[in-house]
């Protein structure tokens, strides 16, 4: 099975129970990082998550897992925070965004730039726009990369 094809049977066969325990599901990995795989999923849930409700994930998960056998090779199962630079992977999680931090990649260069790390004002009419210093930005949803939480010192 290919890996975006994991990637999404395995969202669709946790995303049920994740949303029915009060869990949010951020990101699915499957990712080979020198011989070894690794399913690495990513949740959170309001005020945090913590190691026990990593490992109530984590059993319900192998026990999917084990049924349905999506991956025919072996791999190490994470399951864990998406952490303090948490990745904004969808529009709703770009406006709850709105007012924090962020780093923004784009595909291709927006006013001779395709990175972006400031405070995000708005998210409004598919723009972002970012203040950075003195100046701002507004960069296009669809010419968006990536974009993430993050720490600006």
């Amino acid at each position: 099975m290919s890996t975006p094809n994991i990637k999404t049977t395995v969202e669709e066969m946790i995303e049920p129970y994740l949303n029915e325990q009060g869990f949010e599901l951020v990101d699915v990995e499957y990712v080979k990082e020198g011989s070894n795989y690794f399913l690495r999923v990513y949740v959170d849930k309001e005020g945090g998550i913590d190691i026990d409700d990593c490992g109530q994930i984590s059993e319900y998960m192998s026990q999917k897992l084990d049924e349905n056998d999506p991956i025919e090779e072996a791999y190490f199962l994470e399951v864990s925070s998406p952490g303090a630079e948490r990745p904004l992977k969808k529009a709703e999680d770009v406006l709850k965004a709105v007012g924090k931090d962020v780093f923004v990649t784009t595909y291709e260069p927006i006013s001779g730039s395709k990175e972006f790390e400031g405070k995000l004002l708005s998210f409004e009419n598919g723009e972002l726009v970012i203040a950075f210093g003195k100046k701002q930005a507004a960069v296009p949803y669809d010419k968006v990369a990536s974009a993430r939480l993050a720490i600006i010192f």
